[in-house]
């Protein structure tokens, strides 16, 4: 059997790609520098959305069960988390905010605080991600001991071994030994957070309850689930870390939206670059057109060999800017863009590729593309072929 001839469409498309060579590679270029900027800053937003949470999860649980009246531990409570296959870790724990103060000595001028502290047990080290070295010194802190986060002791003036005297908010004073130092790289919580043991603070306000608990779980996003699940029965309100930073999401989310926006006009305007150059070929070639109309060729293969042209200059584009945007994005994996740490909370900006980006990415950019190749596409398709040639 005979091979069946070459589609016309698609001859005729590889003949007008064949010409205009520079003014080609031109609009493929366009179209790849703006993939691959949008690549680039969706991949360095992504890294340092992910950075700036895990950052913020080292000190702080995934999930937390505060009583809605301070109580005594709750032993079923207690037996159904440790049977949950989803919760890692949990830890009593009484909250309080204070005044840290250091009174002046050695040269040193007095320091003072706020600091929001936590009473826990050593299960805390469990729950909270902390460096080895901060996490043995979280599970062994004494009675009237204090481990504060490393940009309130700054502020304070107080390191190991100091005394620090607090008030807290039921004006009960207390001296504290600091025991440490514990660093998260979240500025937030370094700069507002100290641990101390549950007994101490429960002598500090006199009582015998707890706050609540706070959990660890393999999977943090299922925190909303898993607290919903404890606590239907329960005079408890879960706070999963989702609405505990929410505002900090819906920012982070926010800016996402905004930078892939205002990026993603770059590829509009390269997409422009391929509707230029159809539509000049469509001037050029009307003659042409006209011709092969009038000797059989039916509108929609001309329709298809312009949006062909199309197709082929943002697919090409596209697949360019694949290969730079993940180049980029390699390079600052290797060698991440330092940041200063006490402003952005990190000290450099991961990098974080995700396919879900990259689909949508290249399946705009090609929508784009075929959406500006259409409109040439169609007016050459309504060449009238007697006309022309009269």
């Amino acid at each position: 059997m005979a091979p069946s001839p070459p589609d016309l469409a698609w001859t005729l498309a590889r003949a007008h790609l064949s010409r205009r060579r520079t003014q080609n590679l031109l609009t493929v270029l366009g179209i790849a520098v703006g993939v691959m900027v949008l690549i680039a800053a969706l991949s360095l937003t992504n890294g340092f959305t992910r950075a700036l949470v895990d950052a913020t999860l080292r000190a702080s649980p995934h999930l937390s069960l505060t009583a809605f009246t301070p109580a005594p531990r709750d032993p079923a409570l207690e037996a159904e988390m440790r049977a949950d296959p989803r919760v890692t870790a949990f830890v009593p724990f009484l909250g309080d905010k204070g005044l840290l103060t250091r009174p002046a000595g050695a040269g040193r001028r007095a320091g003072v605080d706020f600091t929001t502290l936590f009473g826990v047990t050593p299960e805390a080290a469990n729950v909270l991600q902390l460096s080895p070295e901060e996490g043995t010194l979280l599970r062994t802190l004494g009675q009237n001991e204090v481990l504060l986060g490393s940009a309130l002791a700054r502020s304070v003036g107080a390191f190991t071994g100091d005394e620090v005297r607090l008030l807290n908010s039921g004006q009960r004073r207390a001296t504290l030994r600091v025991k440490g130092v514990f660093s998260t790289g979240n500025y937030l919580i370094d700069s507002g957070y100290a641990f101390t043991s549950l007994g101490t603070l429960q002598a500090l306000q006199d009582t015998g309850t707890i706050s609540g608990y706070q959990l660890r779980l393999n999977d943090p996003e299922a925190a909303p689930q898993v607290g919903d699940a404890l606590t239907r029965t329960r005079p408890y309100s879960a706070v999963p870390w989702q609405n505990l930073y929410g505002t900090l999401l819906d920012q982070l989310a926010l800016q996402k939206r905004v930078i892939a926006f205002v990026v993603f006009l770059i590829v509009i305007v390269a997409a422009f670059g391929i509707a230029n150059v159809l539509t000049l070929a469509v001037f050029e070639k009307t003659q042409e057109i006209a011709i092969l109309r009038a000797i059989g060729a039916t509108r929609g293969v001309i329709l298809r060999t312009f949006l062909i042209e199309g197709a082929l200059l943002g697919l090409a584009g596209l697949l360019l800017g694949n290969l730079l945007g993940l180049g980029i994005s390699a390079y600052f994996k290797v060698r991440p863009f330092q940041l200063p740490g006490d402003l952005y909370f990190i000290t450099a900006l991961p990098v974080e590729v995700r396919w879900t980006d990259l689909l949508w990415v290249n399946a705009v950019g090609l929508g784009t593309t075929l959406l500006a190749a259409l409109i040439p596409a169609r007016r050459a398709a309504n060449v009238e072929p007697a006309r022309i040639i009269r």
